[in-house]
């Protein structure tokens, strides 16, 4: 029986929350310039070239984190249900976002799923504080960055509702 290296699963966890990302990119390629860019957008609002850089660092940190649980927990076992399942059902929700509010153009539906994914990313990040305090530590810039998505995303959706 062969044995996994013990990069394998570093590497698997750190680079799973990619894997959204990559399929979201043609979705948000092809709306930038055909109907976000026609929006009413903040002056505060990060220039476009921002995003990828931020969510490729963020995602990095978020999955090394969820690398760190696991393996603190020994696993996937009974303990590691509570905190890697939060964890997967944030991940769900983040990569839903894009083609709910890029995709489909629903605005306020892409606020919920942001609202609720910004709740699953806070209570990933309690319940990993107890396991490993390096892990619950790098979803912090992961939270603030959600509450700047969650703020745009609402002054997109409120100025922009009539918008056809």
């Amino acid at each position: 029986m062969e044995v996994v290296p013990a990069w394998v699963p570093a590497v698997g966890f750190t680079l799973l929350p990619h894997a959204g990302g990559f399929l979201g990119r043609n979705i948000t390629k092809r709306e930038i310039p055909t109907w976000y860019e026609t929006l009413q957008k903040p002056s505060w609002r990060p220039p476009n070239w921002v995003f990828a850089p931020v969510w490729g660092t963020l995602y990095t940190s978020m999955g090394y984190g969820s690398y760190l649980v696991w393996k603190e927990l020994g696993g996937f076992n009974e303990k590691s249900v509570v905190p890697l399942g939060l964890y997967a059902g944030n991940l769900a929700l983040n990569w839903a976002w894009t083609p709910i509010f890029f995709g489909a153009h629903k605005m306020g539906w892409g606020l919920v799923t942001l609202l609720l994914t910004t709740g699953t990313a806070a209570a990933t990040t309690a319940s990993w504080y107890n396991i490993n305090k390096t892990a619950a530590y790098l979803m912090v810039p992961y939270l603030a960055w959600l509450s700047l998505a969650s703020a745009l995303n609402f002054r997109i959706w409120k100025d922009n509702r009539n918008k056809r």
